[in-house]
């Protein structure tokens, strides 16, 4: 069957890989479009230390039901529209412990660890199939990448009294918005591009910063009256945005980080003790996560078209992606057809 895969640093193609052999207790799903995420650019440019090479990569999929094992609970039949969580959990893992099975010391993501969903068919346990009730399969695509989102406010404990500013406007970023602004804060979005900060607007922000253009500091003291933020999401993984974020946040407030740095932050530890900060890592979602995101799909109020950038068939992939990585700024989700 047909394969998107990277077998080098910014070498992708579609190859021909053998047929899934589906197990009694998986369910075969059957590809209609998959995004690619910032981890897919980061493997294709060589940066993505997690990834042995070859790789098919993918992860956030929009599918149907072609087929189901002999040992698959009845509610998951043929024809269904779904989505998958593409994480493993071990089940012994400290993590797995304590019942976080999003943050597995294991875990093996698809399209990461192991081989992804960037082909025709993939067999994956049922537990791990989540039905998209009426979304369409090009809807599923954007649920796990804007659960990340979702989990980071859950991680926040997020209120309708909180002040939340999120750094970043991407696919995960624009999940974080709308989660907090579904919980009735008050949210800031923050960054360098003014189309996403007017989409962010859209998706349930009450203030907006280019942090390339405007004062970010005595901007922040103006809408919260001195205070600071009480929440800081960073989803962008740099270090100037950890700093900010360590900077800004209030006074006994929490930042929550999504975003890998890919290079060491240096910071001034003061503001650790003296602000008393809750600084907390943000991992995967959680399936209530994922529900959570489908019943906010399911309203329509989500403009989901202006949220994928580009929509492309398997042999247009290799130049989507040069042109994602010319312009990072300006994708939000490319998705491939299949």
């Amino acid at each position: 069957m047909k394969a998107i895969q990277i077998s080098a640093e910014r070498q992708m193609g579609v190859v021909d890989i053998p047929e899934v052999e589906m197990k009694s207790d998986e369910v075969l799903l059957r590809l209609e479009y998959v995004g690619f995420c910032g981890s897919d650019l980061s493997t294709w440019l060589g940066r993505n230390p997690m990834v042995k090479m070859p790789v098919v990569p993918g992860h956030e999929v929009g599918a149907v039901i072609e087929k189901v094992g002999a040992d698959v609970p009845e509610g998951l039949k043929p024809g269904m529209v779904v989505t998958c969580n593409p994480y493993t959990n071990c089940g012994k893992c400290a993590s797995c412990r304590n019942g976080r099975v999003n943050a597995c010391e294991h875990n093996e993501t698809l399209g990461v660890q192991r081989w992804g969903a960037m082909r025709e068919r993939i067999a994956l346990p049922w537990e791990k199939v989540i039905p998209a009730g009426l979304l369409t399969p090009r809807t599923c695509a954007l649920i796990e990448p804007m659960s990340v989102g979702f989990h980071a406010v859950s991680r926040a404990q997020v209120t309708d009294i909180d002040v939340v500013m999120v750094i970043g406007c991407g696919m995960v970023g624009m999940g974080a918005i709308v989660r907090s602004a579904q919980r009735g804060a008050t949210v800031v979005a923050a960054d360098i591009d003014d189309e996403k900060l007017a989409l962010a607007r859209e998706m349930g922000a009450s203030y907006t910063i280019n942090t390339r253009t405007e004062d970010v500091h005595s901007r922040l003291r103006e809408m919260t009256s001195g205070f600071g933020p009480d929440v800081v999401i960073e989803a962008v993984g740099s270090s100037q945005t950890y700093q900010m974020a360590v900077d800004e946040v209030a006074f006994t407030g929490r930042v929550i980080c999504i975003g890998y740095a890919k290079t060491e932050v240096s910071f001034q530890t003061k503001f650790f003790v003296q602000k008393e900060l809750d600084i907390r890592g943000s991992r995967n979602a959680q399936p209530s996560d994922f529900r959570a995101v489908i019943h906010y799909l399911e309203r329509g109020t989500c403009p989901v078209d202006r949220l994928i950038s580009a929509e492309v068939t398997p042999e247009e992939a290799p130049a989507a992606m040069q042109r994602w990585a010319d312009a990072p700024g300006k994708v939000f989700r490319i998705l491939v057809k299949f």
